[in-house]
């Protein structure tokens, strides 16, 4: 990939329940940023209203592995065992093309790659949950989840609430609506200082 080209990325990162899906979609509405969704590859089966090429591209992990070996993806990662989620830099390649900004919602280790890779094009921003026990109650509310599943995420949760200052912002979403108006005048600012 070539990064001379194309617009700016802008990618969002939290644990699971923080509400950065909430934020990227609020920003998506606002045509002033001129943004495109980067949809992601994952190797999991579709969860409740998941929708194929919207919410996910959902490839077996045979075809997963494939495409790492092929060095297909921008980023990737094993986040939970034969659970891989990953980038493709066709997609990145798609969005770019079409004169847009790419906007990630992703885990902290893909957002952090991302940033490494395109340090000058890319806004790595982290959202942060008011508290463990709040993500929690997030989590269950959810309905979509066995405990055990939202255990294994709450842990996870801790260890990437510790990679926080290695983005370049922190949104701590304690009121949503705070939090959406932060964003947008963060990624705005971004947008404009070519």
């Amino acid at each position: 990939m070539d990064s001379k080209k194309g617009g700016k990325l802008i990618v969002f990162s939290a644990p699971s329940g923080s509400g950065k899906t909430t934020i990227v979609q609020h920003l998506l509405k606002q045509e002033n940023l001129n943004l495109e969704f980067s949809v992601s590859c994952t190797s999991r089966e579709a969860r409740g209203d998941e929708v194929d090429g919207e919410n996910y591209y959902f490839i077996s992990l045979k075809d997963f592995k494939q495409h790492i070996k092929n060095g297909d993806f921008l980023e990737w990662e094993e986040v939970y065992r034969d659970n891989f989620y990953g980038t493709l830099n066709s997609e990145v390649e798609r969005i770019w093309s079409n004169g847009k900004n790419v906007i990630f919602d992703i885990d902290v280790v893909g957002g952090l790659r991302i940033k490494k890779k395109f340090p000058e094009k890319t806004l790595a921003v982290f959202v942060k949950p008011p508290s463990i026990d709040e993500l929690k109650i997030r989590l269950k509310k959810r309905k979509t989840e066995s405990d055990d599943r939202i255990n294994m995420r709450i842990a996870k949760a801790s260890v990437e609430l510790a990679t926080a200052p290695q983005f370049d912002y922190i949104i701590k979403n304690h009121d949503l609506e705070t939090a959406l108006k932060e964003a947008e005048e963060l990624v705005e600012d971004f947008i404009k200082n070519k």
